[in-house]
């Protein structure tokens, strides 16, 4: 059986605690409307998975010092300011069932504290002289917006081959992992090729982690996502490039013309997830989350057996069986 989370975050649970004072400091500004708005976001933060990853990827490679702290709150303070612009960008206002920031404070003030946060976060790390994990989270928070601007762009013709699919969640969804994994090793050791490794294990379950997320969307489990969201906003995902692939020129013509016109219908979308279920799509991503999975967990079995590769394992393993 599964390990849930708590059980999970036992190595550091102590230092996660520490790291809430950490992150609070980090975002402390003595403007008002500022702190108040960042107060907001502390009280409903969500799981906490990127500081666990590098909680436990320094616990790995050495030991957990200030300097891990610091690149939990950089990773936190770059990834939330990512959030609050996607929730401009995307005209969205819940996140986590809570209100968004533009919801509450609409898009001017939303985009300002997300410039904030970049800031903060950066000037933290140059305070420290900590460059080599600027260099790592910055060069996420670059790949992330080339992944969306490439999502973008393919949408708009759904053209979208399995290459270029992997090249989108490389960077816009694995390299945010991949940075708080070898972040994490960057505050604890200087060797690269162990840093190297830990970004390479957090790139692979990222992609699984996506991927998971991709299978939701054709799923008839309950699971925390509306079904159909992707083709409604015209996402193309790894169950549905396999089932245009193996389609008929009449289906997939049929089947693109839904996702380009029809998408805010809801039967048209069922007619869509139907499509998808019945070309195989469902087992063929599942095997495709399963391999990357697997090339996470060999990845990290090149490590010294620790409590903390365990919980890492035992992380792998709760991010790809996860119900939402």
């Amino acid at each position: 059986m599964a390990k849930s989370l708590k059980e999970i975050k036992q190595p550091i649970e102590a230092e996660l605690k520490q790291f809430e004072t950490h992150f609070r400091e980090a975002m402390r500004s003595p403007v008002p409307l500022l702190d108040r708005i960042t107060y907001y976001i502390v009280r409903r933060k969500g799981k906490q998975v990127r500081p666990i990853f590098v909680f436990l990827a320094a616990k790995i490679c050495g030991e957990i010092s200030e300097s891990t702290f610091r690149a939990a709150s950089l990773v936190e303070l770059l990834h939330t300011a990512t959030l609050v612009h996607d929730d401009v960008v995307d005209d969205s206002f819940e996140r986590r069932g809570f209100f968004s920031i533009n919801a509450l404070w609409k898009n001017k003030i939303a985009v300002l504290v997300g410039d904030y946060f970049f800031s903060q976060g950066m000037l933290l790390a140059l305070k420290h002289k900590e460059y080599r994990q600027l260099d790592i989270v910055s060069s996420a928070v670059k790949a992330m917006s080339e992944g969306e601007l490439l999502q973008i762009e393919k949408a708009r013709r759904l053209d979208i081959t399995e290459e270029v699919y992997y090249d989108i969640i490389r960077n816009k969804t694995a390299s945010l992992i991949a940075s708080a994994c070898s972040a994490g090793a960057a505050s604890a050791t200087e060797d690269d090729a162990v840093i190297e490794l830990m970004r390479l294990f957090g790139e692979k379950l990222g992609i699984a982690f996506q991927i998971r997320d991709d299978l939701f969307d054709f799923g008839s489990e309950d699971v925390g996502k509306p079904l159909g969201i992707d083709i409604k906003e015209k996402k193309m995902t790894l169950p549905l490039i396999y089932a245009l692939q193996h389609a008929s020129k009449k289906d997939r013509r049929r089947i693109i013309n839904i996702i380009k016109n029809h998408s805010e219908n809801t039967e048209k979308v069922k007619e869509v997830i139907n499509f998808v279920r019945q070309s195989g799509g469902l087992e063929y991503s599942r095997k495709a989350m399963n391999d990357y999975r697997d090339q996470a967990f060999q990845l990290l079995n090149t490590f010294p057996e620790t409590t903390a590769r365990e919980s890492l394992k035992d992380l792998v393993a709760f991010i790809t069986d996860r119900k939402r």
